[in-house]
């Protein structure tokens, strides 16, 4: 239990640091999101970011967690590395975009490390999931008392 709660508390303060800098967009990108792109207006707010951020984070988490439980740990472990190549092509073609699109160039560099930590915290889960050692369930046995005891 220590180690999720490191690595939750280890999300949180990335949202957080990837909600500031998304907030701190450039005036002219700033100026483009609240005419034309109204639909990252929460993006101007860094709480809002970092929230938003926090709990795509944990939704990550929680679906890791559930393969984890509910598939055998080889398959499991496949999938997670999987997730883990997709998040690293995410990052890539977010720096791609960021650097070849000039709207989105405007933004500003912050604001692309804003999101290239959301990238970075999902590659982290990741890890977290591939290299988690299987918790052991203590084995408890009980002697029968009636059968006679073997030496």
């Amino acid at each position: 239990m220590k180690r999720n709660s490191f690595l939750i508390t280890s999300l949180a303060l990335l949202s957080a640091a990837s909600g500031y800098l998304m907030s701190k967009a450039s005036w002219i990108g700033r100026v483009g999101i609240t005419f034309f792109h109204r639909e990252y207006n929460l993006l101007k707010i860094w709480w809002q970011g970092a929230i938003a951020v926090f709990l795509f984070l944990m939704s990550l988490y929680l679906l890791h967690s559930l393969l984890q439980k509910k598939m055998r740990p080889g398959m499991a472990r496949l999938i997670h590395f999987i997730l883990l190549l997709a998040a690293a092509g995410g990052l890539y073609l977010t720096y791609d975009d960021f650097t070849n699109d000039f709207t989105h160039h405007l933004l500003g560099h912050r604001f692309h490390y804003g999101f290239y930590l959301v990238w970075i915290g999902w590659m982290l889960v990741c890890l977290f999931f591939i290299f988690k050692r299987k918790d052991k369930q203590p084995v408890i046995t009980t002697q029968d008392k009636t059968a006679p005891a073997t030496s």
